[in-house]
């Protein structure tokens, strides 16, 4: 299950194009047909009874075998103008849904099947949910670490059903085990670890609590308990990818934790229970941890800042799972518990993938859920008697820590920016102490939590920020800088800048510098094909527009409406509306755009969308490269900017250009020059063209070396890429700074 998600996602990749939109879109159908694999489970189970629903079960898994192996049918592809959502759904409905929705319901019915059994472990089946989520974490790393790198996607998807083929027989072994034993399903509870101690309560999971009737109570608290991981899991991932290190397959890391902690929190024995009660006293300390490092923006050294906010993470979908293992009800609940869990889940996803960039105009989720955590803690007794009568604290204690936290950091900011950062400090780090000692009672520590957060953010300094606003790709803000500069941030990763400043307003800064590599080529360039035609993917603040020469006609290819809209504000950047030439934009993935565009007609094509936070690969392969040479007059060149901190993308680039049968030139500018010029950004450019000739004279600049492919190296595709072997952690620093952050790539 876990490995056809990112395959499939692959596979529709070239498509429906690198967008945000079909990565979410593709995670809500998942999370979809898992539901409704867990309602199939419930459902069947309870009207069939355990035997007949595996005879009826060994029959649909039967019947997936005919749509295997997984590929793309004809006719999916979008045609442009209309809403790819409907189109991908409906796709991923008719080539994968059935096979995976099979694949979901495997983990409750096998543990349902054995609850049905005489076998000795049929009284608490729990363990095998255990055993499912290190499936799934196994079968989550080894896609991008084994499949993805070996096998092509026509391979996988076989290989796949090869896999499915030997399940289904494992599935018909347990079913003729289930019919063989005459015993009915079990109504026992699980057996309970000894009661809480250390102030907990006891364990729900005792033999009284587990035969408590399954109210609408209790089933939001699991829906309650589930939404909480899985939406932490999404946010501390953007969060980290985005705002921290924008590292390839960095996003693997929270999922997988995410998956560790169902494996510990169903452990069984008195051992998880000690363990559960530390983690419950270790919860308030992280939260309030992870509340300073956001609003505090501490991002370095990342080798602290990272695994802080991963360990904090991990704590809360420790204690939250852990409490909904505590409140398992007894087997013959089992699917309906599972049904809630999913249901929990897919909110969470719904919420961050679909929700939150409406709500939102920053990451502001993460944070509202690591306080919305607080909340799953278990109530202990506190030090002075409670009641009815002191219930108005819970609210009073809180509002009031909220304002004199917001009285302190209104004072702190009129002090000068040199106090600024320590009164900051100061006022956070105090109103942290206080609100622990509201740990015990959850309502009212998660409204402290609440309150320190939300003062915080309110009061932040932001005097650079000159516009923010978040959209299916990120959150985008304009910053101002002495000089007069602006710079376009997204993330981490800087997407262009300008001087506002007269005399300097229309040259080129950051990658796109007149002394850089592609102001060199610019400079210098001869006019291809007779043509005044140059295609632009990727826009940025629109700095490569005035490289544009008079009379000639600009096409961007930008997939991000709020760029367009930043690039176009005259108070922002004016590239769009002072540079040479005339300028048009369209909006949407560049791939599928560029596709749209009268063969023969550009003479120059600029590739400037590779990102460090998200690498899209579709637009690195020998079937992109295709489309871009059937775009070029027969004397045109191809630019690529192939800036990034953790991927050597420079032998990928040569490998597409061998396989083309094109001249390749390359400039790796280094970053301790770039840095001598203002507003310059050090940048790593390639030139692609039918003959030496056709680049100019940067030919014979010493400064362009041909490009040079890695031994063994094979060419990307649309079927294979290996984003593992152009992995480059060595350049990972401890701490970026503003120079470094210059130094990130652009769009």
């Amino acid at each position: 299950m876990f490995s056809v998600q990112p395959m499939f996602a692959r596979f529709v990749l070239p498509l429906f194009g690198g967008t945000p939109a079909v990565w979410s879109t593709s995670l809500v159908f998942f999370q979809t047909a898992l539901l409704a694999g867990y309602l199939y489970a419930h459902e069947t189970t309870r009207r069939l009874g355990v035997r007949r629903q595996a005879a009826l079960h060994l029959g649909v898994v039967l019947l997936a075998l005919l749509v295997l192996p997984l590929a793309v049918p004809e006719g999916w592809a979008p045609t442009g103008g209309e809403s790819p959502v409907p189109l991908l759904l409906g796709l991923l409905a008719v080539a994968v849904g059935l096979p995976f929705f099979v694949v979901s319901t495997t983990a409750p019915l096998l543990q349902r099947w054995l609850a049905g059994t005489d076998h000795p472990a049929a009284r608490d089946p729990y363990f095998l949910y255990r055993a499912s989520n290190l499936g799934s974490v196994l079968g989550l790393l080894a896609y991008p670490l084994a499949v993805e790198p070996t096998l092509g996607l026509a391979e996988q998807g076989a290989a796949w059903a090869v896999g499915y083929a030997l399940l289904a027989a494992l599935v018909a072994a347990c079913a003729a085990v289930v019919w063989r034993s005459g015993r009915q399903v079990a109504t026992s509870p699980p057996p309970a670890p000894a009661p809480g101690a250390a102030g907990l309560p006891p364990d729900p999971a005792s033999p009284a609590a587990a035969e408590r009737p399954v109210t609408a109570k209790r089933r939001l608290r699991w829906i309650g308990l589930a939404f909480v991981p899985s939406s932490l899991m999404l946010g501390v991932t953007s969060y980290m990818t985005v705002d921290l290190a924008p590292v390839p397959l960095l996003w693997s890391v929270p999922l997988s934790l995410y998956l560790v902690s169902f494996i510990v929190a169903f452990a069984p024995g008195a051992r998880n229970e000690r363990r559960h009660r530390r983690l419950v006293l270790a919860l308030p300390v992280a939260a309030l941890l992870l509340s300073l490092l956001i609003l505090l923006e501490a991002r370095e050294p990342l080798w602290v800042v990272i695994p802080v906010h991963l360990t904090g993470f991990l704590v809360a979908a420790l204690v939250c799972h852990g409490e909904l293992a505590r409140d398992r009800p007894a087997a013959r609940s089992l699917t309906e518990f599972y049904i809630w869990i999913a249901v929990g889940g897919a909110l969470g996803g719904v919420f961050n993938a679909l929700l939150a960039h409406v709500l939102f105009d920053s990451l502001t989720e993460y944070p509202l859920v690591v306080a919305l955590a607080c909340l799953c803690l278990p109530r202990r007794p506190g030090r002075f008697p409670a009641g009815p009568q002191t219930r108005w604290l819970d609210f009073a204690a809180p509002a009031l820590l909220g304002a004199v936290v917001a009285t302190i950091l209104a004072l702190a900011g009129r002090a000068g920016p040199e106090l600024e950062l320590a009164g900051r400090g100061f006022a956070l780090s105090v109103a942290a102490g206080v609100a622990l000692n509201f740990a015990r009672r959850p309502l009212r520590f998660a409204l402290s939590v609440g309150a320190i957060l939300v003062a915080g953010a309110l009061l932040a300094p932001g005097d650079r920020v000159l516009y923010q606003e978040r959209s299916f790709f990120g959150v985008n803000r304009v910053e101002a800088e002495p000089g007069r500069f602006h710079r376009l941030v997204n993330g981490t990763t800087t997407h262009g800048g300008q001087y506002l400043s007269p005399g300097r307003a229309l040259r080129p800064t950051t990658y796109y510098h007149q002394s850089g590599p592609i102001g060199q080529f610019m400079a210098t360039r001869p006019r291809a094909g007779r043509t005044d035609r140059v295609a632009v993917l990727g826009l940025g603040g629109g700095g490569m527009a005035c490289h544009a020469r008079a009379g000639e006609r600009w096409t961007f290819y930008e997939i991000d409406p709020t760029v367009e809209r930043v690039a176009r504000d005259p108070s922002l950047f004016t590239y769009m509306r002072d540079c040479p030439g005339h300028r048009e934009v369209f909006l949407g993935d560049a791939r599928l755009s560029l596709a749209g565009a009268r063969d023969r007609s550009y003479g120059l094509i600029v590739g400037d969308v590779f990102s460090s936070d998200a690498i899209p690969t579709h637009l690195l392969t020998r079937e992109a490269v295709r489309l871009y040479r059937s775009k070029l007059t027969a004397d045109g060149v191809l630019a690529l900017h192939i800036s990034n901190r953790y991927l050597e993308l420079g032998p990928v680039a040569a490998e597409l250009a061998r396989d083309a049968g094109l001249t390749c030139l390359s400039q790796d500018e280094p970053e301790a020059a770039a840095r001598l010029v203002p507003g310059k950004a050090a940048a790593h450019w390639v030139l692609m063209a039918a003959t030496p000739g056709l680049v100019g004279s940067v030919g014979s600049d010493p400064r362009w070396r041909p490009c040079r492919s890695e031994p063994g190296a094979e060419v990307w595709t649309d079927d294979f890429s290996n984003l593992v072997e152009a992995l480059d952690l060595r350049i990972l620093p401890a701490g970026r700074g503003d120079e470094a952050e210059r130094a990130s790539s652009g769009r």
